[in-house]
């Protein structure tokens, strides 16, 4: 099979490694990039089977043509591109997947589900780690009971090496992170869906090993379990983890209005503050350090009659053997996991559709755990 992989940032680089290094069914890669020299960077690090294009991702037309020939494509660009991209998937024949992030754009990729069909191709959005990955272990999850009752979802990417004063790196795009923190959560509250604060309702949380963390609300994790558990669940929530006092911090500068998109006037210049505030991060946090991804998607129901608790948690770091970060892995490898499944015939359907209505929950954690990302499962009752 062959794989198109748009974008050579750090989850492009991730998708890439899989594809080449994992993946004895590819014969394939094209890594494409708005900066050529990136995605040849990316390439050079993969001869075997990779070539780069110059790639300008607002460019529908042009996206059609780079897509044919491509079994599957894996968007690895910023979130606002996906519709476009996933009209130009349908156009050329090929199977997309992206790492989304944002609820709205996801549901007007949804929308394109009879065109899909009519296609003979797939759209699954948000396969990344979270939105992504945590979904289709939730489903698993909810799966191993006869009943569920309540999903909870906690995951974080951690520096190893925190530095004040945010105890945090960037391990994704900038536009990502503020976008999680100042959109609002979906969740289900007494069997309803509404809508949450972000970077509210901070609980303590314990993995083995680690210093005090935190957890709090943020906005795109749920993806469409909210949707896909309305009226199976009576509590569904996500929460970001993050070292103790990250989360009230961050508010603070949120609150001071530095991630408005509306513009203010200085000296008689205009500026957006998020972009500003956006740029400022990039050059002061640290970036690309050693780090870890902490996962732990808990379900609560009934089996037997009785009260039962599934739990998977993962705590995976960077691979310093071949240089991949932790998040590369539990976000990258996901969704070429899956770009693969669709471009092998492993999805039985065609359309768009959420991961965890369109992906067999088995493969997907047997293909994890062949990667060595290690899934731990739990399971205990009264």
């Amino acid at each position: 099979m062959k794989i198109l992989v748009l974008g050579a940032g750090r989850m492009g680089h991730g998708a890439v490694f899989d594809l080449v290094r994992n993946s004895p069914d590819v014969i394939g890669v094209t890594v494409a990039d708005s900066d050529l020299e990136k995605a040849r960077a990316v390439a050079a690090q993969f001869p075997e089977k990779t070539a780069a294009v110059a790639f300008d991702a607002s460019d529908e037309n042009a996206a059609v043509e780079l897509m044919r020939g491509h079994d599957a494509v894996i968007s690895c660009v910023n979130y606002w591109y996906n519709v476009s991209l996933s009209r130009a998937a349908i156009a050329a024949g090929a199977n997309f997947c992206d790492l989304g992030g944002n609820n709205t754009i996801v549901d007007e990729q949804l929308a394109l589900d009879a065109e899909a069909r009519s296609s003979g191709v797939n759209i699954i959005p948000d396969c990344g780690l979270a939105p992504g990955m945590v979904s289709i272990l939730a489903e698993l999850a909810v799966s191993r009971l006869d009943s569920g009752k309540s999903v909870r979802i906690r995951v974080g990417g951690l520096p190893q090496q925190p530095e004040p004063p945010l105890d945090y790196q960037l391990v994704f795009s900038v536009e990502g992170l503020i976008n999680e923190y100042i959109e609002p959560a979906r969740v289900i509250r007494e069997g309803k869906i509404v809508e949450v604060e972000s970077m509210t309702e901070i609980e303590d949380i314990a993995f083995e090993g680690f210093p005090p963390l935190e957890a709090f609300q943020t906005s795109g994790g749920t993806s469409t379990l909210p949707e896909t558990f309305l009226g199976k669940l009576r509590e569904l929530d996500y929460k970001t983890i993050r070292y103790a006092g990250h989360c009230a911090k961050f508010k603070t500068m949120i609150d001071l209005g530095l991630c408005s998109s509306e513009e203010v006037s200085v000296a008689g210049k205009s500026f957006v503050p998020r972009k500003v505030f956006g740029k400022l991060l990039e050059m002061n946090l640290p970036a690309d350090g050693p780090d870890h991804v902490l996962v732990r998607v808990e379900a609560i129901g009934e089996k037997d009659g009785k009260s039962h608790t599934v739990r998977f948690e993962i705590v995976d770091s960077l691979d310093h053997e071949n240089n991949v970060s932790a998040m590369m892995r539990t976000t990258a490898f996901p969704a070429s996991i899956i770009a693969q499944m669709m471009a092998s015939g492993r999805v039985k359907t065609r359309g768009a559709a959420p991961q965890e209505k369109a992906i067999d929950p088995e493969t997907f954690l047997a293909e994890l755990r062949r990667r060595n990302i290690n899934v731990k499962e739990e399971e205990w009752g009264e």
